[in-house]
C-alpha cells in the first residue's frame, strides 16, 4: 500500500470529488456475480475481495476474518471480512459494508451486458447482483483510497457472510475489528438515491409436529396425523388473519409459513412434521402478538385431532428473534450525509423504511447508525435478477464521496 501522506488542506475547505474509476468496479462486480457463494459458502468471494486488496498493496495486517461463522446457527466456510484503514484526517471513523452472499438461484451466474442492464446469460440462474453489485461497490472505494492516496477519515470496511439466512454475519461480527465507527453505510438492493432508514424486525419458528404413526389402510384410527395437525394449524391462521399480510386495528405485520417436511409413504399415517414460518413487524409487541397466535394455532390443532383411544399429538416450538426493527432520525448524522452525497450527484434522495431485514438492523443494535443505499439491483431473488448499469456506477461515486467524507 502507498504511504498515504496527511492532507495539507484544511477539513473545513472543500475539495473537488475524485471520480471512481467505475469501468474498473463493474469489471469487479461481473467477476464477483460469477463466483458461486450462498450462504455459508462465502469462502472463494472473501478470497477474491483478499485478493484484490492484497494486490493494491494494502498490508495482510490490515485484513482480517473474525470467527462469526463459528457462532452462526449454521455453520460456514468463512467469517467476515474486515478492512481497517487509519485516517489521514481527523475526524470520527465511518463503516462501509456489503454482504457477500447470495441466494441459491443466482448459482451459476455468467454475468453479461445488455445494453444498460446487467444480466444473467444462463437462463436458469438469477445474475446475483443482490449482493454482488453491493460487494464492488465497497471493495472499489476501498481500492481507489489506498491506490490514489486520498484523503479519508479512519475507515472500516466489511463483508458480512449469511445475510439471506437471518443477518446472521453482522448479528456475530467481531466488532473489536471494527474500531468503534460512529456511523455505517451498507450497500444493498435497490435504487442509489434510496436511503433506507429504517426496517422491521424478524422472528423464526421451528415447530415440530408430532403424532402417532399407523397403517393408513389397516388401522387409521389408531394413528394421529401430525400431517392433519399441521394442516389445521396453517387453515386456522389464515382464517383469522394471521397469516400474510396482518392488519389488527393500528397494527400491522406479516407471517408466513415457508417449509413443510414430512412424511414418506402414503400408507403410513404421518407421526412427524417439521414446519419452518416467521413474523414481521415494526412493531416488536405486535411482533410478540403474531408469534404468540402462531404458538396457539399449533397446540390447539395438536389437542384437536385424536385417535380412536383419545391420544392427541404434541407440538415442540423453538423459536429466535432473527432481528430487531430499528427507525433512524432524518436528521441523524450518517443520514444527512448519505442524503448529501447523493444530491452531491445531480440525484435526490429517498427516504424509505424496509419491510425485509438488513445488516443494518443488527449494526444499530451494535451501537452503530447505519444508512442502506442501493446499487442498481432489480428483481432480487429472481431468474429476472438484474443491475441497471447507470445506477451501479452512481452507487460508486456516491460511496466515495462518503469515504472520503466530501459529500458537502
Amino acid at each position: 500500500m502507498k504511504k498515504q501522506a496527511k492532507s495539507k488542506t484544511p477539513d473545513t475547505v472543500k475539495q473537488e470529488p475524485f471520480q471512481p474509476d467505475t469501468r474498473r468496479a463493474l469489471d469487479l462486480a461481473m467477476k464477483l456475480m460469477a463466483i458461486p457463494g450462498t450462504s455459508g459458502q462465502e469462502g472463494q468471494v472473501a478470497e477474491f475481495i483478499k485478493a484484490q486488496l492484497l494486490g493494491a498493496g494494502v498490508p495482510t495486517s490490515a485484513i482480517r476474518i473474525d470467527s462469526a461463522h463459528r457462532r452462526t446457527p449454521e455453520p460456514g466456510d468463512t467469517g467476515n471480512l474486515v478492512l481497517k484503514l487509519p485516517g489521514t484526517t481527523r475526524r470520527p471513523r465511518r463503516m462501509f459494508s456489503a454482504h457477500m452472499d447470495t441466494v441459491p438461484v443466482c448459482v451459476g451466474s455468467q454475468p453479461v451486458l445488455d445494453g444498460d442492464i446487467l444480466r444473467s446469460a444462463d437462463p436458469n440462474a438469477g445474475l446475483g447482483a443482490d449482493n454482488r453489485a453491493g460487494v464492488a461497490v465497497v471493495l472499489n472505494t476501498a481500492l481507489e483510497l489506498v491506490e490514489n492516496d486520498l484523503p479519508h477519515p479512519p475507515l472500516a470496511f466489511c463483508w458480512f457472510v449469511q445475510e439471506e439466512t437471518g443477518l446472521q454475519g453482522s448479528r456475530c461480527v467481531g466488532k473489536s475489528l471494527l474500531g468503534g465507527p460512529k456511523m455505517a453505510f451498507n450497500w444493498d438492493g435497490g435504487s442509489p438515491a434510496k436511503l433506507t432508514i429504517g426496517a422491521t424486525g424478524g422472528y423464526r419458528l421451528a415447530i415440530e409436529v408430532r403424532g402417532i404413526a399407523s397403517h393408513a389402510g389397516g388401522a387409521p384410527e389408531h394413528g394421529v396425523s401430525a400431517i392433519a395437525i399441521a394442516s389445521l394449524a396453517i387453515a386456522d391462521l389464515f382464517r383469522n388473519g394471521w397469516h400474510g399480510d396482518i392488519h389488527k386495528g393500528r397494527n400491522c405485520g406479516t407471517s408466513n409459513v415457508g417449509v413443510i417436511q414430512g412424511g414418506n409413504a402414503t400408507n403410513v399415517v404421518t407421526d412427524r412434521v417439521l414446519v419452518k414460518a416467521e413474523a414481521r413487524s415494526h412493531n416488536s409487541r405486535f411482533r410478540e402478538r403474531i408469534v404468540a397466535e402462531i404458538e396457539k394455532a399449533f397446540r390447539r390443532a395438536a389437542r384437536e385431532v385424536k385417535n380412536v383411544a383419545g391420544a392427541t399429538g404434541a407440538v415442540t416450538i423453538d423459536g429466535r428473534l432473527d432481528y430487531e426493527a430499528f427507525r433512524l432520525a432524518p436528521k441523524e448524522p450518517c443520514v444527512e450525509a448519505a442524503a448529501s452525497a447523493v444530491r452531491s450527484i445531480g440525484r435526490e434522495p429517498e427516504l424509505a423504511i424496509a419491510n425485509g431485514g438488513l445488516d443494518a438492523n443488527w449494526l444499530f443494535a451494535h451501537g452503530i447508525p447505519t444508512v442502506s443505499l442501493g446499487c442498481g439491483q432489480l428483481n432480487q431473488h429472481m431468474i429476472s435478477d438484474s443491475m441497471d448499469v447507470a445506477g451501479f456506477k452512481d452507487a460508486c461515486q456516491i460511496a466515495l464521496r462518503l469515504a472520503t467524507a466530501n459529500e458537502i
